[in-house]
């Protein structure tokens, strides 16, 4: 007699545990499960098997060859398409000309085939089905006999309301041969769907034969560490190619296995441990199967878990009902509980800890100290913090996916007070709005409300921060080094970027879960602020000498990027007296964004527009509003250093007084410029907040980042690209100069800088040697190493968010600007290695 084993099914619903293998293929005590069912028909006199293959054929195909090395001989047949589970048979009808059994490789069971086949035999029928009876028939076909076995009823996955029996379909037939006549070839047929129902309808000898041993459907994961633990809880009997440990009752070890110092107390209930693995120390395994080629250090402990091979676990780790797949490495005290499955290659940092039934994709990375708390599909890397600065960002849909906002949004609203306002706003980007909308939601499950301002330049969004009313806002834009990423900008009720304590309190929220979920009638509600523009406008126009731009009728040309800024700042200029040539002005949705190449051919545009028109300036923003970038009378494009050097020049020749804030990382050129102006310069940290803490202070002027943001405090503390395009128009015509004209007086100082990977674990140590070599220069310590030497300078600066170091270098001459760049360069590669080494 023959067999046919189906074996094509993709697993989808056991995924991670199939992503690199076929579900039949799945080890179950350190055996693919088919191998298991291979044995059990061979027990029963059944060696002549076909095995019908679909997804990843090759994998079951090279383990079992032609069958001779487990005793059996196997012909492989493998559709061109998913024909069903009839109509794969079909195509295997050619070696079907006797009656046959059909089994599935994806069963656990010690069913009594020999039975079955008696009972077939014995009822003269032309099709048999196993059937057994379960607790839960939900997910199965039911299916009802006569007291001589004929089958009278049976339905597919019933609803509870539906369930006429206890007595399930198990998946195991054995059939006649012309039972496959009712199949049309090449044709997509099921048998409990097609075949079963119209034999019923003719009134063909269809049986059903019961039966009560062992029958598991490791249909998904958690079946499949239920499946487990039946095996070592003796539910079933199985073959185990490990051998019993001489002495040790239900301890099964395979070859050279290492148990360091003999330590058998540690092992409890029921463990196999496959060939070559190491189980160092005191580790405590309690009913586990551990997989070949494994190394479980010192102090972890094992309960009711299931480990392939390759796996390495580092001490004092503690895993309890979990699957952990092929060549996983596993740092120190990592906590996973019940449920958890990691697939391949998956990389877990110290201290991680691993929510309950979380499910990780293969090849992924979770940085130490992290708590995982859903599901990692998309996307390579699980994070232990969640803010950069007072920024969350992520691949779009990937990363940040709605889920994830919703859960942001009610671990950010579960540290405000209860009835609170939130002020949330973002780019005309979509992506950008369907993310706020699933943040929104969080926050009013936290009791919080929204006003919501849709879309909207973020300057204009901080400026209403500034006045009373919300506790804080959020702002949704695209990344601008990355169009497939979002950001989410978090601002307090200054409107200053969040401070770290408070992000640190928004991320502990999240990863404990700990939300505050208010009562079904205490939602937050959502409002809009519709004079929010007119009160933005109102301020603008007052921060400005109006009278005297109008009198100078000043040429600009605007390119808007299609951002909201576009409704707003056309309209502002035009009333100050400006004649404003507008470039992509409307606001466009389906817009996704600018690569480096559009940005320069937009730029490139914006240059030959204004020498073309005899324009003043042009001007482009970024579509948050935030950024801008000029082209002076002349065409060219300034760089974001000649940007900043130009303002400050400008802000000093019509101001005379007060102070400029730039970062540490700023140009000398602003010393220069201040000092022939009688203005100070206060230097800051690299980074927003504090340069708009900073900015806050009495008499300041000016603030200025590195990458084109420009704040005037008299108007607001924070960047604003569209005031700041308005005030360069107010500061040339108060100077009656041009921009190209200030930029040729500029002084003459070479500016560099260079980035360097380095890991962050030898972050410190650089920047102690770069300590140590400061010893005997001139150095400041207020954000880096910056060290004088003579008329020049070098900063060394860790990225705060980033793997990387920034080696800043600035001279009055060009050549020595380049060689300091490369000395330091140098210098930071071979303390690398120094560092590395020992």
């Amino acid at each position: 007699m023959k067999a046919v084993i189906m074996a094509g099914g993709f697993g989808t619903r056991i995924q991670p545990l199939t992503i690199n293998m076929p579900k039949p293929m799945i080890p179950l005590v350190n055996r693919p499960i088919m191998l298991h069912i291979v044995e059990l028909l061979k027990q029963h006199g059944i060696s002549e098997l076909i095995m019908l293959l679909y997804h990843q054929p090759e994998v079951i195909k090279h383990y079992f060859g032609d069958g001779s090395e487990y005793g059996v001989r196997i012909t492989y047949v493998t559709p061109l398409e998913d024909l069903g589970t009839a109509g794969a048979v079909k195509a295997a009808a050619a070696y079907l000309d006797e009656r046959f059994m059909l089994i599935s490789g994806d069963l656990l069971t010690d069913f009594d085939l020999s039975a079955i086949v008696d009972f077939h035999e014995q009822k003269q029928a032309k099709a048999t089905i196993t059937l057994t009876p379960v607790t839960d028939p939900l997910q199965f076909g039911v299916v009802i006999t006569d007291k001589q076995g004929r089958i009278t009823k049976f339905l597919e996955k019933p609803g509870w309301g539906e369930v006429f029996s206890d007595t399930i379909n198990t998946g195991i037939y054995v059939l006649e041969p012309e039972v496959l006549d009712l199949i049309p070839e090449g044709e997509n047929r099921d048998w409990s769907k097609d075949v079963f129902p119209q034999m019923l309808a003719d009134q063909a000898p269809l049986f059903g034969c019961n039966q009560t041993g062992y029958w598991a459907d490791i249909g998904n994961t958690d079946a499949y560490l239920e499946a487990s633990q039946d095996i070592l809880q003796g539910k079933v009997d199985v073959h185990i190619d490990e051998s019993p440990a001489p002495g040790l009752e239900r301890i099964y070890l395979g070859e050279e296995t290492l148990l360091s110092d003999g330590q058998p107390a540690l092992l409890e209930g029921m463990v196999v441990i496959g060939s070559n693995t190491q189980i160092k120390g005191r580790a405590r395994l309690k009913n586990c199967i551990i997989g070949r080629n494994c190394i479980i250090e010192d102090g972890v402990e094992l309960e009711n878990t299931v480990v392939w091979d390759n796996v390495y676990l580092k001490r004092d780790s503690r895993v309890q009902g979990a699957g952990l797949c092929h060549r996983i490495r596993m740092g120190r005290g990592v906590v996973i509980e019940e449920g958890v499955i990691l697939g391949d290659d998956t990389t877990v940092g110290d201290e991680v800890y691993i929510k309950k039934d979380v499910k990780v994709w293969p090849s992924k990375i979770i940085e130490g100290g992290s708590i995982v708390t859903a599901n990692m599909i998309w996307g390579e890397k699980w994070r232990k913090m969640l803010f950069e600065g007072a920024k969350v960002g992520g691949l779009t849909n990937i990363e940040l996916t709605p889920e994830f906002c919703a859960k942001l949004g009610a671990a950010y609203g579960s540290t405000l007070p209860r009835d609170s306002y939130v002020l949330a706003g973002r780019d005309v980007i979509r992506s950008s709005r369907m993310l706020k909308r699933a943040f929104v939601g969080g926050l009013l499950s936290a009791g919080v409300n929204v006003r919501d301002t849709k879309r909207i330049p973020l300057p204009v969004l901080r400026y209403k921060l500034t006045t009373f009313g919300e506790v804080g806002g959020v702002h949704f834009r695209q990344a601008r080094e990355d169009l497939a990423a979002t950001e989410i900008i978090f601002h307090d009720a200054d409107g200053m970027e969040l401070s770290s304590g408070m992000a640190k309190g928004i991320e502990r929220v999240f990863f404990k879960e700990n939300f505050r979920r208010v009562h079904f009638s205490e939602p937050g509600a959502i409002k809009e602020i519709p004079q929010i523009f007119d009160y933005y406008c109102e301020g603008f126009l007052r921060a400005l000498d109006g009278n005297l731009l109008r009198s100078k009728g000043l040429k600009v040309v605007l390119d808007l990027n299609h951002s909201p800024a576009g409704e707003l700042l056309p309209r502002l200029l035009t009333q100050l007296g400006c004649n404003v040539i507008e470039l992509n002005s409307n606001v466009d949705e389906s817009v996704t964004g600018n690569s480096p190449e559009d940005i320069e051919q937009a730029l490139d545009q914006l240059s030959r527009i204004v020498t073309c028109l005899g324009a003043t300036i042009g001007c482009r923003i970024c579509p948050s509003g935030e950024r801008l970038q000029l082209v002076d009378e002349t065409g060219v494009i300034l760089s974001e250093i000649d940007l900043l050097n130009c303002v400050t020049a400008l802000v000093c020749r019509a101001e005379h007084n007060g102070v400029l804030v730039m970062p540490v990382a700023a140009p000398e050129t602003v010393e220069q410029l201040a000092g022939d102006w009688s203005m100070t310069v206060k230097r800051t940290k690299n980074n927003a907040r504090s340069l708009v803490e900073a900015g806050s202070e009495r008499q300041v002027q000016l603030v200025a980042a590195m990458d084109g943001r420009l704040a005037f405090p008299p108007f607001q503390p924070h960047f604003d690209g569209l005031f700041s395009i308005a005030k360069i128009l107010e500061l040339l015509a108060r100077t009656e100069q041009t921009l190209g004209g200030i930029r040729q007086t500029l002084p003459t100082r070479s500016y560099r800088q260079a980035q360097i990977p380095c890991s962050w674990e030898l972050k410190g140590g650089l920047m102690r040697k770069m300590s140590e070599h400061s010893v005997d220069l001139e150095a400041s310590f207020l954000d880096g190493v910056k060290v004088r030497i003579d008329n020049d300078w070098v900063l060394v600066l860790p990225d705060q968010h980033r793997p990387v170091m920034h080696i800043i270098a600035e001279s009055v001459v060009a050549n020595r600007a380049d060689t300091l760049l490369e000395v330091y360069c140098q210098r930071i590669e071979e303390w690398k290695q120094e560092l590395l080494q020992s």
